[in-house]
């Protein structure tokens, strides 16, 4: 069972929904208890980092997330999920992330022409040995949709990039901790197959 996390500021049910297409069951789920029954966890999201924080945090959805982790379930962040797994943002301040991996969440400059928030389909530069890139061709094209881009301290948990006026991280991959800042719900074949990956996990 995949465990879909309910702050009240993902895209709950297409993910959900994109996993039933391939026959996995999930459930969506708002509190600890319930994270703990379920093998591998999604962390979806839409909007502003520090108020999902704070959503979080009221759920007490914070420590248990870490714990989680930290018992080797395979985890995956999309979008604000993803950025959440890091230290901190350029967009909220002083508010702190999850702090499961090193690095901060910055924001696209507005510079030669380039349009902020980043929307729409974008090519993958792809590390082959990630296994939730298996079989993800070099270049395929995803679906974004943000103005904020993870810069990973390690450099190695950088799975894939993509070029938005320069390159940023748009897959990272650390043990058994994935993040996507596109939406692979969103992105078609591709998408799809990214999810199987992730179905397919131990």
């Amino acid at each position: 069972m995949i465990a879909i996390i309910d702050y009240g500021m993902g895209n709950i049910h297409s993910v959900q929904k994109a996993f039933e297409s391939l026959g996995t069951e999930s459930t969506v789920v708002n509190n600890p208890r319930d994270l703990k029954k379920c093998r591998k966890i999604v962390l979806p999201g839409v909007g502003a980092f520090s108020d999902a924080m704070a959503e979080l945090k009221k759920q007490e959805m914070i420590s248990a997330i870490k714990e989680q982790i930290n018992n080797g379930k395979p985890f995956l962040g999309i979008c604000l999920g993803m950025q959440l797994l890091f230290e901190k943002s350029q967009e909220a301040g002083k508010t702190k992330g999850l702090m499961v991996l090193e690095g901060e969440v910055k924001k696209f400059p507005r510079k030669d022409g380039l349009k902020v928030p980043h929307m729409g389909w974008n090519q993958l530069m792809v590390n082959p040995r990630c296994p939730l890139l298996k079989g993800v061709a070099d270049r395929s094209y995803v679906y974004f949709c943000h103005s904020y881009y993870p810069e990973p301290k390690n450099k190695t948990d950088i799975a894939a990039a993509c070029e938005y006026g320069a390159d940023f991280c748009a897959v990272v991959w650390h043990d058994n901790i994935y993040g996507a800042q596109f939406h692979p719900e969103k992105s078609q074949d591709t998408g799809i197959k990214i999810l199987k990956n992730f179905i397919r996990l131990c």
